[in-house]
């Protein structure tokens, strides 16, 4: 079967990635506020390191980003003259309650939201909203304890609540969380965790898990009662891990590195932990926080299963702590070729990814995240001649293309990571672009911000038009 006449084609944003305007219309200090460009951002990502509020001597890119607060229009007029059919955006829970547990939320927040989706909405564009994409207002962290705390649970039922009864009829598609299966590496981005010396970090990071599982779930519940005809989906950051060799036990370590991902859409997909999760809890003598009202609420199950894909990646047994000192954590592979950041460029591994997916769920798929990061130079004229870009969709595109053509995986859409620049989350630059629209600022804040199409965004324009069949 050929793609759905009514696939989704787009991009994907992230409001601490994008917006700026970080104490600008009623808006609180958010965790993506404090991760610091340089040496100590990692620290502070996995929950390290103590960042509580800005300081001096550093540098904070999420807090002015490229400025889409005060450019949406422009930049969604762009994103209308790409063809976009939807625009994936992430809503800035410090903008809606500034501290997360605010009795009242707050207005300017929820109007600037309002007029994004209707601009959107203007050039036929569908917003694809996700609720919390690595924000969470820094009070939670402070006086709670970030998402260890159950008290976190009511307040993002208080967050969804609002932004349902608001924004219903303006939006469809929801995402819950973000990458949910990066909280137990990013710890502090993710979930607003800060370890301390002699925590017990397992129970911490599993107490997290489960608060933001029964979060997950109340929100499709939610949703569900609020807006009928909703759909709302979970969202992975995807990539299968492949075993090292046809040695049984590194197929074995590759099947047990998969399901410690796939654990998060395991519950948010059937309703309950599976049992591998909790004979691996027995194994680590870690109990769930249980509640009585838990079993039921998890029962509420997503309607589609949606995820980031940028590399796989290789595992071999007995191999801990190997390979650690490497950003992906992966034996290398010597069939594929590197991306600049080290990620390993697999776009059969796409196609793989989302046969395992549909295999395992039977739910429709959403691919939400995919693109290369790189160093693009305007030359004299201005332009970005990005020919790596287009290759690196083109043979991805084509490789998705087979999974639903050849292999009958039903997918709702594709939207591309960063369709105009944006500060990179994992590193806080600005230099490793994604999009096909190229703005000028640079990883020390310099730049006039100025919006300028490079060669990709004619490639992407003619793609979205033939409906994915002119890959040229």
């Amino acid at each position: 079967m050929p793609l759905r006449k009514d696939f989704l084609w787009g991009g994907a944003l992230a409001a601490n990635q994008c917006e700026g305007a970080w104490n600008e219309g009623g808006r609180g200090l958010s965790n993506a506020d404090v991760l610091p460009y340089g040496p100590d951002r990692i620290a502070v990502i996995k929950g390290d390191r103590a960042m509580l509020k800005p300081d001096a001597e550093h540098d904070y890119p999420a807090q002015t980003a490229i400025d889409f607060y005060h450019h949406y229009k422009e930049d969604i007029a762009m994103f209308a003259e790409l063809g976009f059919k939807t625009l994936r955006l992430s809503i800035s829970w410090a903008r809606i309650y500034p501290h997360g547990d605010d009795e009242q939320p707050n207005e300017e927040g929820l109007r600037f939201y309002e007029d994004v989706f209707k601009e959107c909405l203007r050039y036929g564009i569908e917003p694809l909203v996700t609720i919390t994409h690595y924000d969470i207002p820094m009070h939670l962290v402070t006086a709670y304890g970030g998402w260890r705390n159950r008290k976190c649970v009511e307040f993002y039922k208080k967050l969804v609540t609002t932004l349902f009864q608001r924004y219903r009829g303006l939006v469809k598609y929801w995402l819950t969380f973000n990458e949910i299966n990066i909280m137990t590496s990013a710890c502090f981005m993710a979930a607003g965790l800060i370890f301390e010396e002699k925590e017990d970090r397992y129970a911490s990071i599993y107490n997290a898990v489960h608060h933001v599982l029964v979060a997950s779930a109340w929100a499709v519940k939610l949703g569900h009662e609020l807006m009928p005809d909703a759909k709302i989906g979970c969202m992975l950051n995807a990539g299968i891990y492949y075993p090292k060799t046809c040695n049984p036990k590194d197929v074995l370590a590759a099947q047990q590195e998969n399901r410690k991902h796939y654990m998060f859409s395991d519950v948010q997909v059937r309703g309950a932990y599976p049992e591998y999760v909790l004979k691996e809890f027995e194994r680590q003598g870690y109990e769930l926080p249980w509640q009585e009202e838990d079993e039921a609420i998890l029962k509420n199950t997503v309607d589609f299963v949606s995820f980031s894909y940028y590399s796989t990646r290789v595992v071999e047994a007995n191999a801990k702590g190997k390979y650690d000192s490497n950003l992906l954590k992966s034996a290398d592979n010597p069939y594929l070729e590197r991306e600049p950041w080290g990620r390993f460029m697999d776009p059969t591994g796409l196609r793989i990814t989302m046969n395992e997916i549909y295999d395992r769920y039977q739910l429709p798929l959403f691919i939400v995240e995919n693109g290369l990061g790189a160093v693009d130079e305007p030359d004299e004229n201005g332009t970005v001649e990005d020919d790596y870009r287009i290759r690196y969709l083109r043979s991805h595109i084509e490789e998705m293309k087979k999974a639903v053509e050849l292999d009958g995986v039903p997918l709702l859409g594709y939207t591309c990571w960063g369709p105009i620049d944006l500060v990179s989350v994992a590193t806080g630059e600005m230099r490793k672009r994604y999009g096909f629209i190229y703005v000028d600022k640079n990883d020390q804040g310099e730049g006039t911000l100025k919006r300028t199409k490079k060669k990709s965004f004619a490639w992407y324009q003619k793609v979205i038009a033939s409906n994915g069949e002119n890959l040229d």
